[in-house]
């Protein structure tokens, strides 16, 4: 496994990115909060990278969002907040204890509403989501062995012009040295090459650096 490793100025340009430009709410805050509390591992997205969907949901016009890996529900609020009045966001969540803090934070932030959490395996839920409306955007933070059958979903359940977003898709840089972490590597290594050769998808990759160390995310439109 990859021990994901940060620098002290990374992490500190952060801060002051957050602080200064991204001002989270008390409500984001909470949500960090409680997942300490509960035990869960600190995985979720940094708030500047929470801003930039919150953010991408607005600028593509989404109605429609679906998410793969809830945890807390940090992005999960991000994105709601994202939102216009009668939007709907869609979260999938392997485990019921996580869902039931995200359920709690989302609710306290005045979101709740837009937010319908699925518990269980992805792989088992996104197939019952096909008779309902296309989603416009998709956003994957989940088990990296799965991007690929996650993204072929996204791609299944959207339409011409949905947004598909990937986190973790540099992992410090393993995804050139695949053997440094054989259980998620492959996955995203799998993932980036579906991204650059499906013919459905017009796609791109940031590499990122913070307090989540040397990573990055995948943003692709579908054609």
């Amino acid at each position: 496994m990859i021990e994901h490793v940060t620098e002290p100025g990374w992490v500190e340009v952060e801060r002051y990115l957050t602080d200064v430009v991204v001002r989270p709410d008390p409500a984001h805050e909470r949500a960090l909060t409680s997942a300490v509390e509960a035990g869960m591992p600190a995985i979720e997205v940094a708030p500047n990278a929470g801003k930039l969907l919150k953010m991408l949901v607005q600028v593509s016009g989404a109605r429609r969002v679906l998410e793969i890996g809830t945890l807390a529900g940090f992005s999960s609020m991000w994105m709601a907040q994202g939102l216009p009045d009668g939007g709907r966001l869609v979260t999938c969540e392997y485990l019921q204890k996580h869902a039931d803090v995200a359920r709690a934070n989302l609710d306290a932030a005045g979101v709740g509403d837009k937010v319908e959490i699925k518990v269980g395996a992805a792989l088992d839920t996104l197939p019952t989501l096909e008779a309902e409306e296309p989603f416009d955007f998709v956003f994957i933070d989940a088990d990296k062995e799965n991007d690929s059958n996650y993204l072929d979903w996204a791609i299944r359940l959207g339409h011409p012009g949905t947004v598909i977003v990937i986190d973790n898709v540099i992992w410090d840089g393993s995804i050139l040295e695949p053997e440094r972490d054989e259980a998620n590597a492959p996955g995203i290594i799998r993932v980036l090459d579906m991204l650059g050769q499906d013919p459905r998808l017009d796609s791109t990759a940031i590499q990122t650096v913070g307090s989540k160390g040397w990573d990055g995310f995948a943003i692709a439109r579908v054609r």
